[in-house]
């Protein structure tokens, strides 16, 4: 194989792909003198920065405010003092450009709670570096989205960073997820708290790689669907840690999670009583949901997963979230569900079952039922006329775009020299960070249109005589078959009708029902040609509301 370029290439094997790292050898460290960014400068008196443990080092962080320019001769101003520094990350390590974790310090070495670049105080940060995603903002702009739902998602800052005297280009410095009343707001879980009330809260786990993690936790009854081996489902302890959580906690979280597990995959897992519902947050599934596919996350769902429990009289019901680690989202990998804008990342176990790290049985079988279907309907629909409006979200990867190209980006890539160079897993490879950002909202105003056509659509009755009336059509596009699902509030009959573009009608089913409730129309479309259908349903002899369906 040749490879053009000067540097060294390293092959590291990660799930079944191949990682290809330049390492840049010759990369040059630009004169840097200030910046319209803040500046985080760090000293480890000579010793190497290693994954683990933490070693001692100084850090300073200059910030002069919003418009005021920032010079590296500036005094520290926001922080001073000492810091626990590691490396972090999986696959990112084998990268030249190294991303970092931190604990701030006390002068005696313990951690302490401070507030940095705005941010509220915590002693556990991130310090991420930017190197694959060449449009510089993947994490950034998917946290915003997250905070945008509603729900707590990692604040950042963007700064620049010198290590040793040494330029490093642009990081992203990023709140670690913790249990803290401006984090994941839950109550704390002390040791003693092994019954009643307290037994049953908080608990934070999450669903990812074992490495780094201390290897706490256990393997889920339920194996993932469409699995090529012996794949299972495994689930951490992250809050409390795996070495402070103590036998009562790790029983109840099991078991909780197992009792989960088994309502959703039994046959009244759709009750509203008995079924799945008793046992989560439903509202944050669909916005995990729609945060994951909206930047088709090639780890959604199975990498860099959390979860969450209140305790009981809070709540208690299981939350997912809050979302993490993007960088490979927004159409910036390669391999198995590819960085076209179009599918489901919810289908990652039918593309890719050979994959070791796959996605639990939850979220196919969480839309198969019909409410759940019309609340994500409800929610997309409420989103899209808002704050997801395709405009908005634009508007804010420009505003990025700017404050970074005003001079930052030029320093980093200088730095850096990945422009016009294929990094794993880069699906799109620009020749210049403009053109990278350009792809980037290309890709997002496609992956809103697809997700417009794709989303449960919910058609509910406008007039008095359809007040009670929902339906959902579904799945659109559809290839052999879809299905028009209605709910009933009130008996009545029921009738739809489908036509091709022209108007010719080519189906109609009619039924006449005596009870409330929900009810589906099956239909088999073989004999469709591909293209639009229309659909015109209504009860009884009342107005009716029509939507469209398309075959593929």
């Amino acid at each position: 194989m040749k490879c053009s370029g000067q540097g060294k290439i390293k092959l590291v094997v990660i799930s079944l792909c191949f990682l290809f790292v330049f390492e840049i050898s010759n990369a040059q460290s630009p004169s840097f003198t200030s910046s319209n960014l803040p500046i985080l400068v760090i000293n480890t008196s000579g010793q190497t920065i290693v994954d683990e443990p933490k070693i001692t080092a100084s850090m300073g962080i200059i910030d002069n405010g919003e418009g005021v320019r920032n010079h590296v001769t500036d005094p520290f101003n926001n922080y001073e003092g000492k810091i626990g520094i590691e490396i972090r990350g999986s696959s990112s390590q084998s990268f030249p450009k190294k991303q970092y974790g931190i604990e701030l310090r006390d002068a005696a070495g313990v951690g302490m709670s401070v507030p940095l670049l705005g941010m509220p105080a915590e002693e556990d940060w991130v310090l991420f570096a930017p190197y694959n995603d060449k449009s510089l903002m993947r994490d950034v702009l998917a946290y915003k989205l997250g905070r945008d739902l509603g729900w707590y998602a990692p604040r950042t800052r963007f700064c620049e960073v010198v290590l040793n005297g040494q330029y490093q280009g642009i990081y992203v410095l990023i709140e670690k997820i913790k249990r803290d009343k401006n984090r994941v707001d839950i109550n704390k879980l002390n040791a003693d708290e092994i019954s009643g009330d307290n037994l049953t809260g908080g608990y934070i786990i999450k669903i990812d790689k074992e490495s780094g993690s201390g290897n706490g936790g256990w393997t889920s009854e339920f194996t993932p669907p469409n699995r090529s081996g012996a794949q299972t489902i495994f689930f951490q302890y992250d809050y409390p840690k795996a070495a402070d959580i103590v036998s009562q906690q790790k029983t109840y979280i099991k078991d909780f999670m197992a009792n989960f597990e088994g309502a959703l995959i039994s046959t009244t897992f759709d009750d509203p009583v008995q079924g799945y519902t008793r046992y989560i947050d439903v509202n944050s599934f669909i916005d995990f949901f729609i945060a994951n596919e909206i930047s088709k996350n090639v780890d959604g769902y199975r990498l860099s997963t959390y979860l969450y429990k209140p305790k009981d009289s809070d709540g208690g019901k299981l939350h997912m979230g809050p979302i993490w680690d993007f960088n490979l989202g927004f159409g910036n990998a390669n391999y198995c569900t590819q960085g076209n804008p179009e599918g489901w990342v919810t289908n990652f176990n039918t593309i890719c079952p050979q994959d070791f790290w796959l996605i639990p049985f939850w979220w196919n079988r969480l839309n198969q039922d019909g409410a759940y279907r019309n609340k994500m309907a409800a929610r997309w629909a409420e989103l899209r006329s808002d704050r997801f409006q395709t405009s908005k979200i634009i508007s804010y990867i420009d505003s990025v775009y700017t404050v970074l190209n005003a001079e930052a980006q030029q320093r980093n890539f200088q730095r850096w020299p990945v422009l016009s160079t294929y990094v794993w897993p880069n699906y799109y490879v620009g020749s210049s960070f403009q053109d990278e950002v350009n792809w980037l909202k290309t890709w997002v105003t496609s992956r809103l249109n697809w997700m417009d056509d794709n989303m449960p659509q919910l058609i509910t009755g406008t007039d008095k005589s359809l007040s009670d009336f929902t339906l959902s059509a579904f799945p659109n596009p559809f290839e052999k078959r879809f299905t028009f699902e209605y709910t009933l509030t009130n008996p009545g009959r029921f009738t739809v009708e489908l036509f091709d573009v022209m108007g010719k009608p080519i189906m109609k089913a009619d039924e006449n029902r005596i009870h409330p409730g929900t009810y589906q129309v099956n239909i088999r479309t073989e004999e469709f040609s591909a293209g639009v259908y229309y659909f015109r349903a209504s009860i009884g002899n009342s107005t009716s509301v029509t939507g469209k369906v398309v075959k593929i």
